[in-house]
């Protein structure tokens, strides 16, 4: 159940912890934070994807160290035992990223939902929303780090001869094929060899629902990669990549989300 409707949340409201994690593309001028002070779904707090990265590196959105995991996660006040719902108000659906990476560092899956349609479809339907400040108790949280759900530069390289698992690019079709420039500065253009190449705008409804499981069947299966084989996301930064991951699990109940966390910001350098 990885992703849970606006009824369902409505109604298990006080019983779960709600974290919104909207970011935006630097060129859409819009601050998540700002966004969230202004209003946000009743009870929510706030993650800042770009805060709580790894921050040593000119790489967006890296995943951050064990220790510092445990402290961001702390001084939001999330236990282990939590069953939490993200959103975002976001058009790359950044909700997913948080859900990947407190899968990622061990929170049990089964408790670490997005909400499906996020903040837009809640408030188009009318829901409770406020721009109250969130009393937090911080937690002790423990981590643990599932390294097999990450790949780096040198694994996806060796993967180019060996073929071991197919690598589903998230970015637009014109980025793929090396058409357009990418929007950040000092990356070529085109993708990685081999890859595939899925749009995560194309599972995505106007009113930021994710389509049905039949059309990510249909989606999956026109990229005609090999199902047999574990499949790697990778994006611009590591976020839209994690939508398709999400997208993915949703048809597939054994596959654990598995992205390439440098994705084109550190593909495309070389």
């Amino acid at each position: 159940m990885s992703l849970i409707n606006t009824n369902w949340l409505e109604k298990n409201i006080n019983k779960v912890k709600i974290i919104d994690c909207s970011w935006h593309m630097p060129q859409t001028k819009r601050n998540g934070f700002d966004e969230y002070q202004k209003e946000h779904i009743t009870n929510a707090i706030f993650f800042d994807l770009d805060k709580n990265s790894k921050q040593d590196t000119d790489l967006p959105h890296m995943l951050t160290d064990l220790n510092s995991w445990e402290k961001i996660m702390s001084e939001l006040g999330i236990n282990n035992s939590d069953e939490i719902v993200i959103y975002d108000n976001s058009d790359v659906i950044s909700s997913c990223r948080c859900w990947y990476n407190l899968i990622y560092f061990g929170h049990n899956p089964n408790l670490v939902h997005v909400l499906d349609g996020g903040f837009k479809k809640w408030k188009i339907e009318n829901r409770s929303v406020d721009n109250n400040s969130i009393s937090i108790k911080d937690s002790n949280y423990k981590a643990f780090e599932k390294r097999d759900l990450v790949k780096n530069k040198k694994e996806i390289d060796e993967n180019i001869s060996t073929n071991k698992f197919n690598v589903v690019d998230a970015r637009s079709k014109e980025r793929f094929i090396g058409k357009v420039a990418e929007p950040r500065k000092g990356l070529r253009s085109g993708s990685i060899k081999n890859s595939f190449c899925l749009p995560f705008g194309e599972l995505i409804n106007e009113d930021h629902t994710f389509v049905s499981k039949e059309k990510i069947i249909e989606k999956f299966k026109s990229i005609n990669f090999d199902p047999n084989k574990n499949v790697v996301f990778s994006c611009g930064s590591g976020v839209t990549a994690s939508v398709l991951t999400l997208a993915y699990s949703l048809i597939n109940d054994k596959y654990m989300p598995t992205i390439y966390d440098g994705s084109w910001s550190e593909y495309g350098k070389s």
